[in-house]
């Protein structure tokens, strides 16, 4: 499978909700993802097919050395082909090289999302009981440090 990883565009919102309505209980509409466009703290990624096709995504927010992943969706036809493994690659190369920590937090329930980010040097630092609706579950903290000095 060809694909690349672009910054997201205007271009890429209206799938990218879709892909949202599709993986997410609770998904971010058309609107809040262009804001994200706008937000001088944010970086969205997607990665795109050869066509321009929206395969997946991940968002990241960072507030001086501090990094939070915010989303991570890859299209349900091209889980286990190595998107997500791409997407996240991408910000935890970039958290090596500028941020103290990266954060995240996924559903309890959600093995293969948190085995990938135990591939990526996450770890559990902690949940929050009963954090996700539809199914109601809860969400696991995971966070990758790097030393600074």
């Amino acid at each position: 499978m060809n694909y690349e990883l672009v910054p997201m565009d205007r271009g890429h919102l209206s799938a990218i909700a879709a892909l949202e309505r599709a993986c997410f209980s609770h998904p971010w509409s058309e609107a809040m993802l262009a804001e994200a466009l706008y937000n001088d703290a944010a970086c969205f990624i997607v990665a795109q097919g050869e066509d321009g096709s929206v395969l997946g995504y991940a968002g990241l927010h960072v507030i001086l050395d501090e990094g939070y992943i915010d989303n991570v969706a890859v299209d349900p036809a091209y889980r286990r082909q190595g998107v997500a493994d791409a997407l996240i690659g991408a910000f935890t190369r970039f958290g090596e090289a500028k941020l103290a920590f990266l954060t995240l937090e996924v559903r309890a329930g959600n093995a293969p999302a948190i085995a990938l980010y135990e591939k990526h040097g996450f770890y559990e630092v902690g949940r929050r009981k009963g954090y996700y609706d539809d199914p109601k579950e809860d969400a696991v903290l995971m966070t990758r440090e790097w030393d600074r000095p």
